[in-house]
């Protein structure tokens, strides 16, 4: 008997960007599916059942902060992993939104692709 891959939305809105984690994630072992902005990811989100969640912050559409809060309140997605990716990360109260959202991982650009794979990885405990 197979298992299924897990599978994991990518909210970002820089194309080059996604690319390089839709790779590495996929070459991780996981599904991968990509959304240009906050807005598409909720779509999808209410759409399709994913297992984790990465987002950028700043988005057009509907920013990373937004696309979490609405994911939060389904209740399928009350405990799953999100990790969200900021270039502002020194602006941000990143304890506040971590608290308030409850992200599992917050990561700066410029960040690892391979971090961030390992770190969904230890979440889903692949």
């Amino acid at each position: 008997m197979e298992s299924r891959r897990k599978r994991v939305l990518i909210a970002e809105d820089n194309p080059a960007l996604s690319r390089v984690l839709e790779f590495n994630l996929t070459k991780g072992g996981f599904d991968a599916t990509v959304a240009p902005n906050g807005l598409v990811a909720w779509q999808h989100a209410t759409k399709e059942h994913f297992d984790a969640i990465i987002t950028d912050q700043q988005m057009p559409e509907m920013t990373g902060v937004e696309l979490c809060q609405q994911i939060r309140s389904l209740p399928r997605y009350e405990k799953t992993p999100i990790v969200m990716l900021t270039a502002k990360y020194l602006e941000m109260e990143l304890p506040k939104i971590r608290d308030e959202l409850n992200l599992s991982a917050t990561f700066p650009k410029p960040f690892s692709p391979q971090r961030v794979v390992h770190e969904v990885q230890q979440l889903l405990v692949v």
